[in-house]
């Protein structure tokens, strides 16, 4: 019998240096660590991948990706966004390391190549700033964004854990 195939990419976007952009590997390691091994799903530490992203959100039916997201709501407030409102935008960069998490999905649907399903779950930040801690609002919403990171990928058919407080060990 063949292996399962990863059919959902979990990526965990943002810079553990700059403080709260770095939500989004902290909620990676947390959601991987609960999850187990689901050969149905790839862990993608995007960081600040740029265009590398292209290839795993490519070979992806779907894609759930882990950031901080400014919605210019009170920090610590849980994001959830999906489909078209997921922005997705070509525009002039002076640098190929310019490239953004916009752009790449842009890239997938020119070449006729973006996934089936895409959401994003994620924190508003309280600071971008050189650090490597989350801040204090931004730490205490950490359980709730992977838990409704366990919630999206349930509802995606995957046999993620639940329950309150299950996905943080």
């Amino acid at each position: 019998m063949p292996e399962p195939r990863a059919t959902t990419a979990v990526v965990g976007l943002g810079s553990p240096l700059m403080g709260d952009d770095g939500v989004g590997l902290e909620a990676l390691a947390r959601l991987r660590a609960h999850c187990g091994d689901d050969p149905t799903l790839a862990w993608v530490d995007g960081g600040t991948g740029g265009l590398a992203l292209l290839h795993a959100i490519e070979g992806a039916r779907r894609v759930l990706f882990l950031d901080a997201i400014d919605a210019g709501c009170p920090p610590g407030t849980v994001i959830e966004l999906e489909g078209d409102a997921l922005p997705r935008r070509l525009g002039p960069k002076l640098s190929p390391h310019e490239v953004d998490l916009a752009e790449v999905l842009a890239l997938a649907a020119l070449r006729g190549t973006p996934p089936a399903c895409a959401a994003a779950v994620g924190v508003q930040p309280a600071r971008i700033a050189l650090g490597t801690t989350l801040s204090p609002p931004v730490a205490a919403a950490l359980d709730a964004l992977v838990e409704r990171a366990c919630a999206r990928l349930r509802g995606w058919g995957h046999g993620v854990p639940g329950g309150a407080g299950s996905a943080v060990d």
